[in-house]
């Protein structure tokens, strides 16, 4: 791989920055000042550093976000606000999308990622990848209703659900796990019993839990160990 491709790869330097880096003897490989951006590297054999600091090369990124209500989950929203904008944008250069998209109005885990198969795994519906919520409806609900929101809810539009886990926390609070991911499903399924979402937050996705410690509107890389949970969760087949 060329020197600047590397930079570029990384979201450190455009190539053209890194030319300019490259002159200026601001970039080393292995120690050894490089003044050449086509020199070729080893991302994975060589240590190159940038002002003395050394770059790690990733193939893939995987960003953890806590989504704040009102930003959509989306590349370009013409007069709105997307999740795009509340990350580091340089990174907007790695092909970055949303893995598992939130509605405008719900909050919480969001993963960002420029690995499509572990995207695609994550969302076919083949999968059943899990997906953790906690609600807040505008009424109490019966054990009755929750049972038949257990065992499969039928929709407005004749649409079936699959078998979910619901526990209540509170009156009108609780905690609801899918196997799937239709469209504003859980506000579907709580319409069909005659009940109204009124909070709705991801905690979690894809077996990676959102950071208790994470502020709305924040974000943080996946640890190692969380990004291989994410990809290697998403090849299995419920």
């Amino acid at each position: 791989m060329r020197l600047d491709k590397f930079f570029s790869n990384t979201a450190t330097l455009s190539r053209s920055e890194c030319a300019k880096a490259c002159r200026a003897g601001l970039v080393s490989v292995d120690g050894t000042v490089i003044k050449d951006p086509s020199f070729q590297v080893d991302p994975e054999k060589n240590a190159i550093a940038y002002k003395g600091e050394r770059i790690n090369y990733k193939k893939y990124i995987y960003i953890m976000l806590n989504k704040p209500e009102g930003y959509v989950c989306s590349n370009d929203e013409p007069g709105g606000s997307i999740v795009f904008e509340l990350i580091d944008q340089k990174l907007l250069k790695l092909g970055l999308f949303v893995c598992g998209r939130l509605d405008k109005d719900t909050t919480g885990l969001v993963i960002i990622t420029n690995d499509g198969t572990s995207a695609h795994n994550a969302l076919s519906p083949k999968r059943h990848v899990s997906k953790e919520y906690e609600f807040a409806l505008a009424d109490p609900i019966s054990e009755a209703d929750l049972d038949t929101l257990r065992g499969g809810a039928t929709l407005a539009d004749g649409t079936e659900t699959l078998p979910c886990e619901i526990k209540m926390t509170g009156e009108k609070e609780g905690i609801i796990i899918l196997h799937e991911g239709k469209y504003h499903q859980i506000k579907r399924m709580f319409a069909s019993v005659g009940n109204k979402i009124v909070r709705l937050a991801r905690t979690k996705f894809g077996g990676i839990s959102l950071d208790p410690s994470l502020p709305q509107g924040k974000w943080r890389y996946l640890t190692e160990q969380e990004g291989t949970v994410f990809a290697e969760n998403n090849k299995k087949t419920y």
